[in-house]
């Protein structure tokens, strides 16, 4: 495992799947592409940020018009190419976006 991911294991991180879409959660297991986070949420869609790292950096500004889905005690992610660090405002602005369901 690479020691930057060793420092952030424990914390909040965006995760990008080559096909299962962008996740939020807490990083609690990496091997490989696989990771394992807990206290999740499938980021569906986000406005108020252009790219992924601008939401992990700052968050949304439009949290009204973000589908986050519900929250998810944990998930086996397959296939990651992104694990983004997510700085404190944006886990204050990711956190606040209402659960989207239907």
């Amino acid at each position: 495992m690479l020691k930057s991911i060793e420092k952030i294991i424990g914390k909040r991180v965006i995760v990008r799947c080559t096909n299962a879409g962008v996740f939020y959660g807490t990083l609690s297991e990496k091997e490989g592409q696989e990771v394992m986070l807990t206290d999740c949420r499938r980021i569906w869609y986000w406005e108020g940020a252009a790219s992924l790292h601008q939401l992990a950096a700052e968050g949304v500004t439009n949290p009204e018009d973000c589908k986050f889905t519900m929250r998810i005690t944990s998930i086996n992610l397959l296939e990651v190419i992104e694990i983004i660090p997510c700085t404190d405002r944006a886990i204050t602005s990711i956190e606040a976006v209402e659960e989207w369901k239907r």
